[in-house]
């Protein structure tokens, strides 16, 4: 049986005004993140962690460190882990767009195409190379612990794909920024045992 704690990033001053901040933004933690960091990492570390995997984007990189700092482990960086990429949509806040990311990236997904964000990516296109690296870890690491840090969209196709459900059900989640999610996956069957846990 291998568990996997599915952490997304600490905030950054984008989250705050509800900027969009996909695979193209580098954005940094900001205070509130960087104490966020440091309680996510003080919450995990009676944790057994076999392995600490992270997007390669600053935001999770530093809350990945975080956690590793209290296990004596090497962050992997998995650029397949890296939040969706927002093409045109980068740096435009909610309020601009006038109604939330996710209801962009559902509009199709009833018997229609999936839409692309122009000069970026689609939701199936996330969840496929981010379920992908989640299996293929899970064959990596059959028992024990794993932290996974990553972004909004990442974590909710994976889970999505643990429960089996359309990704047109994404807009129905909220989940906070240094948040905890935890996955076990065991006989060939993935379980979601926490979600959304700050």
């Amino acid at each position: 049986m291998v568990k996997i704690i599915l952490v997304r990033h600490a905030e950054t001053d984008w989250n705050q005004v509800r900027r969009i901040q996909g695979g193209g933004s580098n954005t940094p933690l900001n205070e509130r993140g960087l104490k966020q960091a440091e309680s996510l990492a003080r919450r995990l570390q009676t944790e057994r962690l076999q392995a600490i995997y992270s997007s390669p984007l600053e935001r999770a990189l530093v809350t990945a460190r975080a956690i590793a700092g209290y296990h004596k482990l090497e962050v992997a960086a998995e650029p397949s882990l890296r939040e969706i990429e927002a093409g045109e949509l980068e740096g435009v806040t909610v309020a601009e767009i006038g109604k939330h990311f996710s209801q962009i990236l559902t509009a199709g997904g009833q018997g229609e195409p999936w839409p692309r964000i122009p000069g970026g990516e689609s939701l199936p296109e996330v969840r496929e190379r981010a379920w992908r690296t989640i299996q293929r870890l899970v064959t990596k690491h059959p028992e024990g612990t794993l932290a996974v840090v990553s972004h909004y969209f990442v974590i909710l196709t994976i889970i999505c794909s643990v429960l089996d459900l359309p990704l047109s059900h994404i807009g129905r989640f909220r989940l906070g920024t240094g948040s905890i999610s935890v996955v076990e996956f065991s006989d060939q069957v993935a379980r979601l045992l926490v979600f959304n846990e700050s």
